[in-house]
């Protein structure tokens, strides 16, 4: 199920091909039905669509084939704990590992680890497999791996299951000022 949804200059233009399945997690706007990301995106005027899977996602591979997308242009939202209290959310898109070593300098500490589930709900108000980088509950540090850029079209989370976001890697980076933009992927790894 495809759900399209675009924001431009305030006005509100939404697009649904088949049928919307009805979910108390979505906030309404007409007939449809909006995912958290979606409004936060609209608030800040960005340009995006929304992208509904028919059925359960169960890898990255059966996303980038159902969004009809390349392997670069699905990103992961992964929310690291840098310490007690502190966290940082990396975008990295395609199945590339990123560089634990290039990620703890560029957090500056000598030991990081991935946030449980648990404080990956607290921390960003999304489950494990929703999270997006768009509304989040609150304010983290937000890292862009540089190869997320250098797609012009990106799909992220949408902080509900099965759906995504698609955007404009441009406006990606627009709606995420203060993100900061590293090389975190070791160049033999590429």
């Amino acid at each position: 199920m495809r759900v399209s949804h675009y924001a431009h200059n305030a006005q509100l233009i939404s697009c649904v091909s088949i049928r919307i399945r009805r979910n108390n997690k979505f906030s309404k706007i007409g007939d449809m039905e909006t995912p958290p990301a979606s409004i936060a995106l609209d608030k800040l005027n960005i340009p995006h669509t929304t992208f509904q899977h028919e059925g359960s996602v169960e890898s990255y591979e059966q996303a980038v084939q159902e969004r009809n997308q390349r392997v670069g242009q699905v990103v992961k939202s992964i929310l690291f704990r840098v310490r007690e209290n502190e966290f940082a959310l990396v975008l990295v898109a395609g199945p590339k590992p990123i560089s634990w070593k290039i990620l703890r300098k560029v957090l500056g500490r000598s030991r990081i680890s991935t946030a449980t589930e648990e404080e990956v709900l607290e921390v960003t108000g999304y489950r494990v497999g929703t999270v997006s980088p768009f509304g989040l509950k609150n304010q983290v540090r937000v890292i862009i791996e540089a190869n997320v850029l250098k797609e012009e079209i990106v799909s992220t989370g949408s902080g509900v299951r099965n759906t995504a976001i698609i955007i404009k890697s441009a406006d990606l980076h627009q709606a995420l000022k203060d993100a900061e933009v590293f090389e975190l992927i070791e160049s033999e790894n590429l």
